[in-house]
């Protein structure tokens, strides 16, 4: 399901995009192939399907061993999906220290990438990190049933196995994000353009975020020219 790669026709230039996608809405494929249509450098998220931190290699749709690992993740994790809180809370002090720690971990890969020129992200929480003003925000999401069946296509599983990695996956990954920056990934406000990533082909919705950023940088560098 790995779209051909292919040149993006002239336009203004497109520096920095992040994608948060929940299990199945097909974020392992789409932020891989807007970096290799824009020739920017990818940063994957850091947890896998199955709610275990993902290791540096190929991009999957269920939690990564970085999302388990750091610090060590899949503890943390463990201690996330059995707390999570439901709004802004105040981290307990016996567990403060290991949440900066994991936030820096996630945030470093980030700031790496922005001190190199920009890239595509996936996951990370980037688009609460960076916030509006940086960068593109896409929200990648969809109905379970169909993130299901997608999940199960894009991995090569059951869509038994792809039920339950979507189960741990979007606990996890929601866990992570309202734990260390007490906000929720589907809030819309937090992205430029949010889309239904079940309801066309990944080809399509790959295209249309490519049209969308390239657009908004249009409109601010005819901004910056005006002013």
């Amino acid at each position: 399901m790995t779209p051909e790669s292919s040149e993006v026709p002239p336009g203004p230039a497109v520096r920095l995009i992040t994608v948060s996608a929940s299990y199945g809405a097909g974020g392992s494929v789409v932020a891989p192939a807007l970096a290799d249509r824009l020739s920017l450098p990818f940063l994957q998220r850091v947890t896998t399907s199955e709610g275990h931190p993902a290791e540096p290699a190929p991009c999957d749709e269920q939690m990564t061993t970085e999302e388990v690992k750091a610090t060590p993740v899949h503890r943390l994790l463990a201690h996330f999906t059995q707390a999570m809180p439901a709004g802004p809370t105040q981290s307990p002090p016996s567990t403060h220290h290991q949440d900066q720690r994991l936030r820096g971990h996630g945030e470093a890969g980030i700031h790496r990438l922005l001190a190199a020129g920009g890239g595509v992200i996936l996951g990370r929480a980037a688009a609460v990190v960076l916030g509006k003003d940086r960068g593109y925000h896409v929200r990648l999401d969809g109905p379970p049933d169909r993130r299901v069946a997608q999940g199960a296509a894009i991995e090569g599983i059951s869509e038994e196995q792809a039920r339950e990695r979507l189960r741990a996956a979007d606990k996890a990954r929601t866990a992570y994000v309202r734990r260390l920056y007490r906000t929720d990934p589907a809030d819309p406000a937090l992205y430029h353009l949010v889309i239904d990533s079940t309801a066309m082909p990944l080809d399509t919705v790959i295209e249309l975020i490519l049209a969308a950023a390239r657009a908004q940088s249009a409109t601010l560098q005819g901004a910056t020219a005006r002013s």
